[in-house]
């Protein structure tokens, strides 16, 4: 699931992933994401740091506190943020991977692909 409150972003990513043979869900906030991974399954979180409502480190803080599937999901962080700080931020909340937008559509589905264990392609949704 990408996680990015802008639509061009989640449209960049969907179409690069969804090319690659991934499928793919979106939300536009932590909250909204937060719903979605308690009632669906997901392989793959792509999360934005800056976002309204909840953002990207708040959302896998409260994710990663849960017990369960849902809070073993891995994250890929992708912010414009390139700070040394904001990348170990992400990964103290539970981030498994920091990258700085932009982000090249063959580095992003090389970073899915290892991070899902998919190299050729699957689910994401």
């Amino acid at each position: 699931m990408v996680v990015d409150d802008g639509s061009l972003i989640r449209l960049y990513y969907r179409e690069a992933l969804e090319a690659a043979g991934f499928e793919v869900a979106e939300a536009i906030n932590g909250i909204e994401a937060l719903e979605k991974v308690l009632t669906d399954r997901f392989d793959l979180l792509i999360v934005d740091i800056n976002m309204p409502k909840m953002d990207g480190v708040s959302f896998l803080r409260t994710l990663r506190a849960r017990d369960g599937e849902a809070g073993a999901i891995p994250a890929l962080v992708i912010s414009s943020e390139a700070g040394e700080q904001d990348a170990r931020d992400a990964r103290a909340a539970g981030a498994n991977y920091y990258l700085v937008k932009p982000v090249a559509a063959a580095d992003l589905t090389l970073h899915v692909a290892v991070l899902t264990g998919t190299p050729s392609g699957g689910a994401l949704a």
